[in-house]
């Protein structure tokens, strides 16, 4: 099988990066802070949390070599069921929900562009069901298709990065650089926010969820991991500044399509129509990276547990098509069935979830000889990682109930599912003790 380069690695990562959040989630954030110091700590602290998570992932990743990411270290390290749960969280919400909803973002953006609906759905499920067609047949097709995706993704935001800076502010914008910060940033709204931040850095792990497809990983995988989150978190700050420069509060607080409002102000109705267009387009390369990266881990998944061996098949040039193929149906019923801010939530909380688990998981791991990444630090970084998140999602349950315990009983229901699986698991290990060597 041809592996991929530590380039189309790192495009793999920065895909998975920078999708529907950096576009859509400040208007939710206005809703509980408002200080400009506040929100650009918010995405600043995302960033770093996301480099010593990256650190982590790293050193994982080099230790076992293993395609599955969550799975494998989680399974591996503390105990199987836990490696299951976040499998079935990936696969129900943890990928399948990041490509419904950049499916529900490339429809709104680009509808109003085309003269359609905003809740044209046929548009968003066509395009998932297009990416999915594309992945299906050779590493060397999706290779090509996220490198050429990715690049468009990063010339685009950079273009609207250079065109916030260059035009002046006008009078009525969401800039407050005040003390007011100091108040905000101790709220329990300050910890919500910080999900739409973690939801929008979700990603920056996901080259270790194909490790075995990449060449040399034990250099690749941190080059693209750490290389490709320090490189975002600096793109994330800047835009955040430039969408709060060009638009008020009032226009920005509780929308989704905040990038819009604001290239509008600069741009005027025709300039902001094609910014929709483009932040549309750019979608693409999410969607595409997010069925790359999911269904790896659902193949694993489906070796070890026999209710799943229906997906455990690859076509000849090692590609997961069944895998592929059952997020693509999932990620349709999420965007055919979910509001986009209550799935982005209990999305998010379940990531953070999951990810604050495998990380826990690199605190029992001792890194092998060279050529293994060892984390720096360790385990400073990592307990800092850890106590964070707690924090956050603690203060997530307390403010948004439903959509927290939506995700917890998700979870439950992939519990439920482990134990009617453990049978048929006990029956294949007696199978194969039996065979055994007396």
């Amino acid at each position: 099988m041809k592996k991929i380069s530590v380039y189309t690695a790192a495009s793999i990562v920065i895909a998975n990066m920078i999708g529907t959040g950096v576009f859509t989630s400040i208007g939710f954030q206005l809703n509980a802070i408002q200080n400009t110091w506040s929100i650009l700590s918010l995405w600043a602290i995302g960033g770093l949390l996301s480099l010593f998570g990256a650190f982590a992932y790293a050193e994982l990743g080099t230790h076992y070599k293993e395609s599955g990411g969550d799975y494998i270290y989680l399974s591996r390290i503390f105990h199987p069921v836990l490696g299951y749960l976040s499998a079935w969280a990936g696969l129900t919400v943890g990928f399948s929900a990041p490509v419904a909803l950049a499916a529900m973002a490339f429809t709104h953006y680009l509808s109003p562009v085309l003269g359609l609906s905003a809740n044209h759905q046929s548009m968003a499920v066509g395009i998932v069901l297009l990416i999915g067609l594309l992945h299906s047949f050779t590493i060397k097709h999706s290779s090509r298709l996220q490198n050429i995706s990715t690049l468009m993704k990063i010339g685009f935001i950079f273009i609207l990065i250079l065109i916030g800076w260059w035009y002046a502010a006008p009078t009525a914008n969401a800039l407050q650089w005040n003390n007011h910060w100091q108040k905000e940033m101790v709220q329990p709204g300050f910890a919500v926010s910080m999900v739409y931040v973690a939801f929008a850095y979700t990603g920056w792990n996901a080259a270790a969820y194909v490790v075995d497809e990449i060449e040399n990983p034990h250099m690749s995988l941190p080059r693209a991991l750490i290389g490709s989150t320090l490189f975002v978190t600096v793109v994330y700050i800047l835009f955040q500044y430039v969408l709060l420069k060009h638009a008020a509060v009032a226009a920005l607080k509780g929308r989704e399509e905040v990038t819009f409002i604001a290239f509008n102000n600069i741009l005027g109705t025709t300039g902001g129509k094609w910014v929709s267009a483009f932040i549309a387009i750019q979608l693409i390369a999410t969607i595409s990276s997010y069925l790359w990266v999911g269904p790896r881990v659902t193949w694993a998944l489906a070796q070890e547990n026999k209710l799943w061996r229906p997906v455990a098949t690859k076509n000849k040039n090692g590609i997961p098509v069944a895998a592929v193929w059952l997020h693509v149906v999932i990620a349709i019923v999420l965007l055919l069935t979910g509001s986009f801010e209550k799935v982005l939530l209990y999305a998010g909380f379940i990531l953070q979830l999951m990810a604050t688990l495998t990380v826990a998981t690199s605190l029992f791991t001792t890194p092998k000889p060279h050529p293994t990444f060892k984390s720096p630090l360790k385990p400073f970084l990592q307990i800092i990682f850890l106590l964070f998140n707690a924090w956050v999602l603690v203060f997530t349950l307390m403010d948004k109930p439903v959509e927290s315990m939506t995700g917890i009983g998700i979870l439950l229901a992939g519990l439920v599912l482990y134990f009617f699986d453990a049978p048929y698991k006990s029956q294949q290990k007696e199978a194969t003790e039996s065979q055994l060597p007396q």
